[in-house]
């Protein structure tokens, strides 16, 4: 444990609540009823989806949801850290608006992609996925898959204040890296999409050195 008394770290996560295959099933049978019928399938990336996609991508758009944000405010105990010593990774919350992009699968490849996101997303019960209203940068309006935070996720981080992520970004790494690498890589996918999120900026900046 940390002795800066500005923060407590590694937060007190409890038991971690993986989903079973049973879950994971019954979240795709969910969205799937959701779907609008006969569109195309859009996934809408805000962090490292941006530059790690991992899908039979056909088309990459700039693209902006209102009503959600993009924050990093979850705490990651395998991608990015471990239970002994978390990583922070994005998730997105309610509240405000986010630029991102939106991936357009080709429809003869769509099942596969959706395995790879549940396989990908869905390996704790932090997401739900979910079909947004999604602006393109090209002024088309579709719905996309997104993965968005549970608001009562068991390792929802709040109160992240710059010591915490300082500390967080010197010490964690997971089976994908270190949250430090997280952090960079997608601000400057962002930033090679045009993208400028001052906040994530200013983390970067007063947090990275």
């Amino acid at each position: 444990m940390t002795d800066d008394a500005s923060f407590i770290y590694p937060p007190e996560l409890g038991t971690l609540r993986y989903l079973s295959d049973d879950d994971r099933e019954q979240l795709l049978h969910e969205t799937m009823a959701a779907r609008p019928p006969d569109a195309p399938l859009w996934v809408f990336a805000y962090g490292s989806l941006i530059w790690r996609p991992d899908l039979p991508v056909a088309e990459t758009v700039g693209a902006v949801v209102d009503g959600y944000h993009r924050g990093l405010c979850l705490w990651s105990c395998l991608s990015r850290g471990t239970p002994e010593a978390p990583g922070l990774v994005l998730a997105l919350d309610e509240g405000g608006r986010c630029q991102g992009v939106a991936h357009r699968i080709d429809s003869a490849q769509a099942e596969a992609a959706l395995a790879i996101l549940w396989r990908r997303e869905l390996v704790m019960d932090s997401y739900r996925p979910c079909w947004l209203a999604c602006v393109l940068a090209d002024g088309r309006q579709v719905m996309a898959l997104a993965f968005v935070l549970q608001r009562r996720a068991f390792n929802r981080a709040s109160d992240v204040s710059d010591p915490l992520v300082r500390h967080v970004l010197r010490h964690a790494v997971g089976k994908h890296g270190s949250a430090l690498d997280y952090l960079v890589r997608t601000v400057t996918a962002l930033r090679a999409h045009g993208i400028d999120d001052e906040h994530l900026e200013g983390l970067l900046l007063r947090c990275a050195a």
